[in-house]
């Protein structure tokens, strides 16, 4: 006997329908009303660059933008995991960014908030590959912040239809 139930599948969109759950990416919702109108305030570093460069890819590069998004970015390193002789092994890479969505015609606030993460790295290699690990880690969270970003965006922002 099979485990999979189709009734669990049919009972669950209606549970989602009746909580007032709506897709993002369906036509009209906020995903594709925000997609290529906003313009992201340019990058003041690598770490911005490479925010920077994944918002544009997930919210597009606008040539009319209606709104801009300014963020501010603070990030710092904190050592993990510690050897008897005092060497550090592992490190947190941590990042914080405050963020503001504002019409471009009056720069009345439509969203603003903040957004945390943190990703790891280890430093037991030379000093090259802990380097390279580090650019990566650093990469990695502007991604993951990038992303989450977004996703806070789509789910809070209300744009007058």
């Amino acid at each position: 006997m099979s485990l999979f139930d189709r009734r669990a599948i049919l009972l669950g969109g209606v549970a989602l329908a009746a909580c007032g759950f709506e897709p993002v990416y369906a036509p009209g919702e906020s995903a594709n009303a925000l997609y290529g109108k906003i313009r992201v305030d340019a990058p003041d570093g690598v770490n911005t660059y490479f925010l920077v460069r994944r918002l544009e890819e997930q919210l597009g590069r606008s040539a009319a933008p209606e709104y801009r998004l300014s963020i501010v970015l603070e990030t710092g390193i904190q050592g993990q995991a510690v050897t008897a002789s005092g060497d550090i092994t592992f490190y947190s890479v941590l990042g914080s960014a405050g963020y503001k969505l504002l019409r471009l015609d009056n720069e009345q606030v439509v969203t603003a908030g903040s957004i945390s993460d943190f990703t790891g790295y280890s430093a037991s290699g030379n000093t090259a590959e802990t380097l390279a690990a580090q650019r990566d880690a650093r990469e990695r969270l502007m991604i993951m912040l990038a992303d989450q970003l977004t996703r806070r965006l789509y789910a809070t922002v209300d744009l007058p239809e």
